[in-house]
């Protein structure tokens, strides 16, 4: 194993210390949660690896070696399709890919598979970017802007998303059904950081998605999700 994963030059800069595991280069940000929370959940053997952004370390030509887009989280799998080294970025994808390895967190039916993969999209298209955008336009730099329109049409959209996403809670125990699901991974630590780190719960209105809030609730509480959003741990 140790001679596969030596193929690979992020190796060389994050050496695998258990190179027959799953090795996560992740952040604990909401997306690099996301992998981490998987992991947990499904107890699949792996190795956390911290690719800082204050020493730029998604820059380096090692970790560009293996997602040419510079962001966290990717993985590399030793023991990926056929046996050989799959290596993987873009947290949705490792995501539906964890899950069909394990055969968790995904359903076996194929119209409910996709009912719980729509959600997946849902947050990588839209709730990612435009809770990201509102939080730079309210929490970072941006909120130093007088214009407040751009912050006002990330805010705006973010309430609308959180609409559909309290109407669905409404009819089902989470976002993919009434099984918890590779949806709520996704979509979860999200809107964590949207009313905690942000700290823009007031902004959005947040109080007027109950269905929204008894699903966080419900999603921090579980265990896996507490440990995995912690990894990796920060230096």
């Amino acid at each position: 194993m140790s001679n596969a994963l030596s193929s690979f030059a992020i190796d060389q800069k994050w050496p695998a210390q258990h190179p027959d595991r799953i090795q996560l280069y992740s952040l604990p940000t909401p997306n690099g949660v996301k992998v981490s929370i998987m992991l947990e959940e499904t107890g699949l053997p792996y190795e956390p690896h911290l690719v800082s952004f204050e020493t730029n370390d998604q820059m380096s030509p090692e970790f560009l070696s293996l997602n040419p887009n510079n962001k966290i989280p990717a993985i590399i799998d030793p023991d990926g399709p056929g046996g050989k080294p799959l290596p993987l970025f873009e947290s949705g994808a490792i995501l539906i890919y964890l899950a069909e390895k394990t055969g968790k967190f995904i359903p076996q039916d194929a119209a409910a598979r996709y009912q719980v993969i729509q959600w997946v999209m849902f947050q990588m298209g839209g709730v990612g970017p435009m809770f990201g955008q509102l939080g730079f336009f309210h929490r970072f730099a941006g909120k130093e802007y007088e214009d407040k329109r751009p912050r006002d049409r990330y805010v705006n959209e973010s309430k609308r998303l959180l609409g559909v996403m309290d109407k669905r809670l409404a009819q089902s125990q989470w976002l993919g059904g009434d099984e918890y699901s590779i949806a709520d991974i996704a979509t979860f630590p999200w809107i964590r950081n949207l009313v905690g780190f942000y700290e823009a719960g007031e902004l959005v209105g947040f109080k007027d998605f109950p269905n929204v809030a008894r699903a966080l609730e419900a999603f921090v509480a579980r265990p896996a999700v507490v440990r995995g959003l912690a990894i990796p741990a920060r230096g």
